[in-house]
């Protein structure tokens, strides 16, 4: 067991020691910096670290206004931090020096975590490519030959990632029914969510050399979570044959706070079968490779969804290493999203397309029948997984508000 901390109110907050996720805050009229969450406080880390050392070259990272720098550093500077963090927070002799930066959360400004760089976006859920198969191509497998081979993936628009907390406006473009001779303009009548995990590169890589499925700790600084916010009718009509573009690049929020993986330790779980077919030797792994991370998809205040995460068919380090087999190259601050969370069952649905079947069988939220957003809509993302103390920690939260579109 983690011992716990001597800040009041972090046992059993999901925010403990076993947990310390980092995230970039600001007070009114101070630059924004590095902190860490622990219960419903954060820590300003540089000045507490210069205490210690005055030249110390983690203070000077922490000062940044992302994280970047930091986890640029690498793991062993990972490791490093979580060990003084640890101590500074769990040991009563610090507080009396540690106390006056903390600050709680209510008061400070949260900010966008990390510098994205590229951002690519998989489709890893069995259950939710299933489902979609299912809905357009009702006649057909529901598999396309490829997706047991392969992660499917697609590149996305760094550019407009953002924070938790921030409004999404709804977007317009074209749209094409099934019945109509030609396309229209105008705002997207079939906007969505798609609750998944983004997972952040810390230490990149050239381009030429491939990442091993064995080195996903090696590169990867930390897990958020992420809604891909998605415009159906835009996406349907655009989406041959390339794929997605501005159905999905309008709005991905990112949780403001960045689980390090080295939190994760306890969640590690078993993937599905890979026998049937057999995957490819690049995209082999060792033991498990999977995460028991627990979904609630929130709309407007009820639980419409809990998608569990442990199901899915493709893990966060087959993503990675199929990001670079070609030769690509891995950059500080990298995101990649893990696709639509679903479930084999209804409840377990991370999308509002999967939870009314494509509009056509609306499900009930406070109160009254829904298929996809309207405005006003506010979606809030909750992630609960088994912590490294025996209890549960929780990930940031990630929250979005519909704004008509202009």
């Amino acid at each position: 067991m983690t011992a716990a901390s001597w800040v009041d109110g972090s046992a059993g907050s999901g925010f403990g020691l076993d947990h310390l996720p980092y995230g970039v805050f600001s007070r009114a009229g101070e630059p924004a910096r590095v902190g860490v969450r622990i219960g419903d406080h954060v820590l300003d880390l540089a000045p507490v670290a210069e205490l210690g050392d005055p030249a110390s070259a983690l203070a000077e990272a922490w000062r940044a206004p992302s994280l970047n720098t930091f986890m640029a550093m690498g793991p062993e500077h990972w490791r490093t931090a979580r060990r003084w963090i640890t101590e500074v927070l769990g040991d009563e002799a610090h507080r009396e020096r540690t106390a006056p930066h903390l600050h709680p959360v209510a008061d400070v400004e949260l900010h966008l975590p990390v510098e994205v760089g590229d951002y690519v976006d998989f489709y890893a859920s069995e259950h939710h490519a299933s489902n979609v198969g299912r809905i357009f191509r009702p006649d057909q497998e529901p598999l396309l030959p490829n997706w047991k081979h392969l992660p499917v993936g697609y590149h996305g628009r760094s550019g407009t990632v953002v924070v938790s907390g921030t409004d999404v406006v709804r977007p317009c473009g074209q749209r094409k029914a099934p019945t109509d001779d030609r396309p229209t303009y105008g705002p997207s009548q079939r906007l969505d969510i798609e609750a998944e995990l983004g997972f952040v590169v810390g230490v990149g890589s050239p381009m030429g050399r491939r990442v091993a499925t064995a080195d996903l700790a090696r590169h990867t600084f930390g897990v958020v979570g992420l809604n891909d916010w998605s415009a159906r009718d835009i996406q349907a009509w655009e989406y041959v044959p390339l794929g997605p573009f501005l159905g999905k690049s309008f709005a991905t929020t990112i949780s403001a706070w960045v689980t390090p993986l080295a939190a994760l330790d306890a969640a590690w779980t078993e993937l599905p079968g890979q026998d049937d077919p057999e995957v490819l030797d690049y995209l082999r792994v060792d033991g498990p490779a999977g995460l028991d991370i627990e979904v609630e998809v929130v709309l407007d205040g009820e639980v419409v969804a809990r998608p569990p995460y442990r199901t899915m068919y493709w893990s966060p380090a087959q993503m990675l290493a199929h990001t670079t087999v070609n030769g690509a190259g891995l950059r500080t601050g990298d995101l990649w999203g893990s696709g639509t969370v679903s479930g084999p069952e209804r409840h377990q649905r991370g999308s509002l397309l999967e939870l009314s079947w494509g509009g056509k069988e609306p499900f009930t939220a406070a109160g009254r029948e829904r298929t996809f957003l309207e405005d006003g809509d506010e979606v809030t993302l909750r992630y609960t997984a088994p912590g490294t103390g025996g209890g549960r920690i929780r990930l940031g939260d990630v929250t979005g508000r519909i704004l008509p579109a202009p």
